[in-house]
């Protein structure tokens, strides 16, 4: 009996409800009723083939869900979530013809352009944002100025931003303008702080001028247009689901 339960937020983030993170905020706030009560306690568990779920009011089910993978090219000028925020659009405004509830996989700031995945596979979600699975993230920036090698390496040791230190970080110099006003880096991550590589830029004293992410993993932007999105192949999401 207890190899058919399962904690409930786990279900609800197969069920494309949200991220796991989410629907434990969701069940924190009384929104998820389970045989039509509300439940609040975290790591309930529950039979997914007998217990009634509802978020909403509205049941959920596992088998109704059809799982949904996108590669997006985010422009600036969006926010990395989904509903718009004071007054800014939200990339999930730039999905269309997708007939499935998405959120997006962790954060791309708003005045970052480039590849960001959308989803309703709330586990996936769950892996690929969790500190413990080390994702790259590659992003190609136009910096302030052009970094002597002192600078560098203390980059690539990690830095200390709002109080805690980061993982060692990849950095190389593309191109320096001639006047040397500003330069371009490829900038390669494993977390997912809150706008880490401008902070980490401005660590070093060399601030970000643009920035965008050109790959997550194995995962590449490629020549997607600006604004547009595509399905992740089979193979890209075997590629997320073994990582």
């Amino acid at each position: 009996m207890e190899e058919k339960l399962e904690r409930l937020q786990k279900f609800l983030a197969e069920a494309g409800v949200a991220s796991r993170r989410r629907a434990e905020e969701l069940i924190a706030q009384g929104k998820v009723k389970v045989n039509g009560k509300v439940v609040t306690e975290m790591g309930l568990k529950i039979d997914p083939e007998k217990d009634e779920v509802s978020y909403l009011d509205r049941k959920i089910s596992k088998k109704d869900t059809k799982l949904v993978y996108l590669m997006l090219h985010k422009p600036v000028g969006y926010v990395t979530t989904a509903k718009e925020q004071f007054g800014r659009p939200a990339v999930v405004d730039l999905i269309k013809g997708v007939n499935a509830r998405i959120f997006p996989v962790g954060r791309l700031d708003y005045d970052t352009s480039g590849l960001l995945l959308l989803t309703n596979d709330g586990d996936l979600t769950y892996k690929l944002t969790h500190p413990k699975h080390d994702v790259e993230k590659t992003y190609i920036a136009k910096l302030y100025g052009v970094p002597d090698e002192g600078a560098l390496q203390k980059f690539r040791r990690g830095v200390v931003i709002d109080g805690r230190k980061t993982k060692p970080a990849k950095i190389q110099i593309l191109e320096r303008e001639k006047d040397g006003r500003f330069c371009t880096a490829e900038i390669v991550i494993h977390e997912g702080r809150n706008r880490q590589v401008r902070k980490m830029c401005e660590s070093i004293k060399h601030p970000v001028a643009q920035l965008q992410r050109v790959a997550t993993g194995e995962l590449t932007l490629g020549d997607l247009p600006k604004g547009k999105y595509r399905h992740l192949t089979e193979k890209e999401i075997r590629y997320l689901k073994r990582l």
